[in-house]
């Protein structure tokens, strides 16, 4: 039976302002990338979010991001390495600390969206995130881009790497994301998203938006919890698979799931 990880970005809600619907998610995932407190989160909402996961027993990585809480971790910035790397260490050990707390472990780090791009191809800043994470804790596993240079970079540098796509985000023909920027960067449709990672993990393949296609190999797939229809592809993506014999499975139990230099 085929299988694949199923991941979301969760934790994101900072006090009163609500961001999208952790409880719900944590439903249907099996991973869960966990805010940190530098893009989004604010300790008592991760610690709640951490606790529901244990009691589900989902999968936990630290969601990394830029001190860009303004602009939700999204604006492209240029820390020194110093910073980069101190932030990093920081942000891993704020979770791993409200982990321990909650009954739960860290398992790997997925770096979020300005960071996670510019990673993806900057090999001074990728050096730093990787520099950081093995700083703390060298078995953590990096989630990142499918294709994307950061993933020899990192298993040169000896970290396990899993590969994601992305469900909810259009590609370009060179395997990058469409920028938020432009239209048609995010698919709201649950059917045309289940149909497109359908083919994703069934022929390592999709289709870019500018209609070529395109290889991809990745071991986990993931929703943002901040889509507007987040919900509704999760389950969509949960039914499909399902009825094509593809299991959900963290790939934190896998083997083989994350490869390492």
């Amino acid at each position: 039976m085929a299988s694949i990880d199923l991941n979301s970005d969760l934790g994101e809600s900072f006090g009163p302002w609500r961001m999208g619907d952790d409880l719900a998610m944590l439903d249907i995932v099996t991973s869960a990338n966990i805010a940190c407190g530098f893009h989004a989160g604010d300790p008592e909402g991760i610690l709640k979010v951490l606790r529901e996961a244990a009691s589900r027993d989902i999968s936990i990585g630290a969601h990394v991001g830029y001190r860009d809480l303004v602009g939700f971790g999204r604006r492209n910035m240029d820390p020194s390495s110093a910073e980069l790397i101190g932030d990093t260490i920081y942000q891993i050990g704020a979770l791993q600390g409200l982990a321990r707390a909650a009954g739960t472990t860290v398992r790997y780090v997925k770096p979020h969206g300005a960071l996670y791009n510019t990673i993806a191809n900057d090999t001074r800043q990728a050096a730093d995130v990787i520099a950081g994470i093995k700083a703390i804790d060298p078995s953590l596993t990096l989630m990142a881009l499918a294709g994307a240079p950061i993933v020899d970079q990192a298993r040169a540098a000896g970290l396990a790497v899993v590969c994601e796509a992305f469900a909810d985000r259009a590609y370009n023909a060179d395997g990058s994301l469409v920028s938020r920027r432009l239209p048609g960067s995010v698919i709201h449709e649950p059917k045309a998203v289940a149909e497109r990672m359908l083919r994703l993990v069934t022929e390592g393949r999709m289709t870019a938006i500018d209609g070529t296609d395109i290889t991809l190999e990745a071991q986990s797939i993931c929703v943002h919890g901040d889509t507007p229809a987040a919900i509704s592809i999760a389950h969509m993506l949960k039914d499909e698979f399902a009825a094509r014999g593809v299991q959900l499975k963290a790939f934190t139990s896998m083997d083989g799931g994350a490869n390492r230099g």
